[in-house]
């Protein structure tokens, strides 16, 4: 059935925990649910993030989605818009002003499967229903006692693979929350750490080679070095043949084809963009390269986790946005579940729309105490203070 309608819903509200990395951090959540509605009052949903900076007003957010995007697809089939190619020119080459890519592409696919009454992850050609997760702490601003805590709880739930950041500029500091992460996890789980383009390619190698000399064994180094150093990650993936460089994270579908085409990863590292994603794993699959699924906003990417062969790990952070739908993708035992509800399964709860809707943007002062996260109990208790590393 044709779009006849869309409907933006703006959320803004404080986090349970900072969150961040070696480059970032962030201590509030600015969102809005994209919602398109086709003539037979099917739904599509996607979420428009931004991560550092607090959305425009909702009204201003409805209107630069009436102006730029809606008009290229009102009236059309979700179906045919999904896998449309276009070949824009000149001023056409440009992204949107606000961050719609993907969450349209995300309300798309999953307005197109439902009119096919399928879950996603069918109508993307999957044949199974979990993939492995791991924990991811985002844990770069929290004190050792929050870190050991959020790993420690991790653990307890079933989950045997985390990952870290790192690239802090006290090396002995990643050294340390490398041995932290030890104690606090059982014998033989799987570990992964992230700088977040902290080093440069020579200091990469340094210091992966002292990570392993200091007894850590690391399934993957995420993001060493600058995402489109592809000589450099190519000598990194050649020189550390004890663990694999995961990279691509940062770069748009093209920079993916160009990181494969110049050998710069073991694992490719991709998002939410379902379209995108798509594409760049068939490309992966053709050279034989592992794709894994980083953080997507509330899992939704574990439906592309299953459809795509090639994927062994989605990242799980426990941000906590579960409350804004009305049933979160289930994570258990180190698995992510993918529903099998028609779509993607994730349906605006009417509880957000009622309590967490804020269509004026707020001052961070303004926004009052995070939701409470049932995924991430082990913070209940904790005050802001103890988050982050002074």
């Amino acid at each position: 059935m044709s779009l006849s309608e869309f409907r933006i819903t703006r959320f803004q509200f404080a986090r349970d925990r900072v969150i961040g990395d070696s480059q970032v951090r962030v201590d509030d959540v600015n969102v809005a649910a994209l919602e398109l509605i086709s003539s037979r009052d099917d739904v599509g949903l996607g979420f428009i993030q931004s991560l550092f900076n607090p959305l425009p007003d909702q009204s201003e957010i409805e209107a630069v989605f009436a102006n730029e995007v809606w008009p290229a697809i009102s009236g059309q089939e979700a179906v045919s818009l999904i896998h449309r190619v276009s070949r824009p020119r000149g001023g056409n080459q440009r992204a949107f002003s606000l961050p719609f890519h993907e969450a349209l592409q995300v309300a798309l696919w999953d307005l197109a499967a439902k009119e096919a009454g399928l879950p996603l992850h069918q109508f993307l050609g999957g044949r199974r229903q979990r993939v492995r997760a791991y924990a991811s702490g985002l844990d770069f601003h929290l004190s050792d006692d929050a870190f050991v805590q959020l790993f420690a709880y991790a653990a307890s739930i079933g989950f045997t693979a985390f990952k870290i950041k790192v690239g802090h500029p006290d090396f002995d500091r990643d050294l340390r929350r490398l041995d932290l992460l030890k104690s606090c996890v059982p014998q033989g789980s799987k570990v992964m750490i992230d700088p977040n383009e902290a080093w440069t390619s020579k200091e990469a190698l340094m210091k992966m080679r002292a990570i392993r000399d200091a007894g850590h064994e690391l399934l993957w180094v995420e993001d060493p070095i600058l995402r489109n150093d592809y000589d450099g990650l190519r000598t990194l993936r050649q020189a550390a043949s004890w663990t694999q460089i995961n990279s691509g994270e940062y770069l748009d579908l093209q920079g993916k084809r160009l990181l494969l085409e110049n050998h710069g990863a073991d694992i490719l590292n991709v998002h939410g963009q379902v379209t995108d994603v798509m594409r760049v794993g068939w490309l992966a699959a053709e050279v034989g390269v592992p794709v894994s699924v980083g953080n997507t906003f509330l899992e939704v990417g574990v439906h592309m986790a299953c459809a795509l062969p090639e994927v062994e790990w989605l990242e799980y952070s426990f941000q906590n946005f579960d409350h804004l739908v009305e049933q979160p993708v289930e994570i258990r035992d180190g698995y992510a579940y993918a529903p099998d509800r028609p779509g993607h399964g994730l349906v605006l709860a009417r509880e957000a729309r009622r309590d967490w809707a804020r269509p004026k943007r707020l001052a961070r002062s303004e926004l009052g105490p995070a939701p409470a996260n049932p995924r991430l109990p082990v913070f209940g208790a904790i005050g802001q203070e103890h988050f982050m590393s002074r």
